[in-house]
């Protein structure tokens, strides 16, 4: 680089610092304000954005257009087009979220505990918004509308910055959220779209923006998320990868079974929650094994599987070693045999994310000793792992799965978007000496 081009970088470099600077500033301005605002003022606010949403569907498809025809220029495999598509059908759905997180209790000033000691000193513990929240997100344009509003539900200001493959969807599914922001009268910064596709202001978000963001979210691929925990000077909610497994007992119901395994793999295999890996009991008294291979073949999934598994159909390619703990993201699946429940559970601990991770079994002590020892954010009994969303919760949409074990774990919802503090009330008590 000669030095007119260094110059000139360092002058870019210089100018999307600042507008970052501005943009925490002016979140954090926007927080306190959205932390004492009454809960119908952010309903209103929220219902006024998925009407917006609504209203604004067309041009939402036509900006999305022009990044689904980057990404296939590009040459981006088809589980990413299907993570950035949008349709009416999916923007009517997340207009639907939107109005799910409106209609969830605030969960802003909820006394969690309360308590009084003999020096008559009232003691609450009260919960309280974060205050501003940082989401770094790739390809899915729903995390727009998603993050923006369960952080104001919370009582939070969000700062967006979404990758340049979903650019032009998230910028017009922004302009919606402010809408609604500015018919509630609120600030419009409360949510705000990082509008530079500059690498360098995932770099500013990451040192906190002269203290300014209190959480990090990211939201994307292994490489977005390790370089997030590594280089983010904040708190960070996040999980590395979806290495989800289903484990299929010898007291499994295949009636019940076949379902949940096709449906945990192949509902969409995009997504973190998708079952990357099939575990299946040797032991059982039937063979288990060759009808979830068939089924998984059948239904269009590559399958890796150890010599069991090579043995069931002769489209079963042999696992390779790194085949145990890939998130392959797509149709393709690994599949291996164990000796019950123990060796399961062992290949889950080895290989596993502590993300999500099932086992189907008709045997109820079974099942208690997989809940028991599986240490993930979220474990489930004869139920697919696709259900690893804040929404199927209840929780009307969600940032992300955290699997740290730090304030938030499985979906962070609007109450993992909240802390607490404590509220102590007196009659001129005095500690003594």
């Amino acid at each position: 680089m000669n030095k007119p081009d260094r110059i000139e970088s360092a002058a870019a470099n210089d100018a999307t610092q600042d507008a970052m600077l501005a943009i925490g500033h002016a979140a954090r301005t926007a927080a306190r304000e959205i932390a004492l605002a009454p809960a119908e003022q952010k309903s209103r606010a929220l219902i006024e954005a998925a009407k917006a949403l609504r209203a604004a569907s067309p041009a939402i498809c036509e900006a999305n257009t022009l990044d689904i025809a980057a990404a296939r220029s590009a040459g981006r495999p088809e589980s990413f087009i299907d993570r950035l598509m949008l349709d009416a059908k999916r923007i009517e759905a997340i207009a639907n979220g939107i109005e799910e997180i409106a209609a969830l209790a605030d969960p802003v000033g909820t006394v969690l505990a309360e308590w009084t000691r003999p020096n008559g000193l009232r003691f609450e513990r009260v919960r309280v918004p974060l205050g501003v929240i940082g989401i770094i997100y790739e390809s899915r344009p729903n995390v727009t509308a998603d993050a923006g509003a369960l952080c104001l539900k919370a009582g939070n200001a969000a700062i967006l910055r979404g990758g340049s493959e979903s650019h032009h969807s998230s910028t017009a599914i922004h302009a919606a959220l402010v809408a609604g922001l500015r018919k509630a009268e609120l600030p419009e910064t409360a949510i705000q779209l990082v509008a530079t596709t500059d690498r360098a202001a995932v770099g500013h978000m990451l040192t906190g923006l002269d203290g300014n963001i209190d959480v990090i979210v990211p939201r994307g691929g292994k490489s977005l998320v390790e370089r997030v925990q590594k280089e983010a000077r904040v708190p960070v909610f996040a999980h590395l990868e979806g290495i989800c497994h289903t484990y299929v007992d010898r007291g499994a119901d295949m009636a019940i079974a076949l379902p949940i395994v096709l449906n945990a793999k192949m509902r969409r295999t995009g997504v973190c929650g998708a079952t990357e890996c099939l575990l299946v009991d040797r032991n059982a008294p039937e063979d288990n094994l060759t009808p979830l291979v068939k089924a998984l073949l059948d239904a269009g999934c590559e399958v890796r599987g150890d010599a069991a598994a090579v043995n069931c159909d002769p489209r079963v390619k042999m696992a390779a070693a790194s085949d145990w703990g890939k998130e392959f993201l797509d149709a393709i699946i690994a599949v291996k045999t164990v000796d019950g429940v123990d060796e399961a559970i062992a290949h889950i601990a080895r290989y596993g994310s502590n993300h999500t991770d099932a086992i189907i079994t008709e045997c109820g002590g079974t099942a208690e000793r997989f809940l028991a020892r599986v240490d993930s954010a979220i474990v489930l009994v004869n139920a697919s792992t696709q259900f690893a969303d804040g929404g199927e919760f209840g929780f009307g949409g969600e940032i992300g799965i955290a699997t740290g074990k730090m304030h938030a774990r499985g979906p962070v919802g609007v109450e993992q978007l909240t802390t607490f503090k404590y509220v102590v009330r007196g009659t001129g008590q005095t500690r003594p000496g």
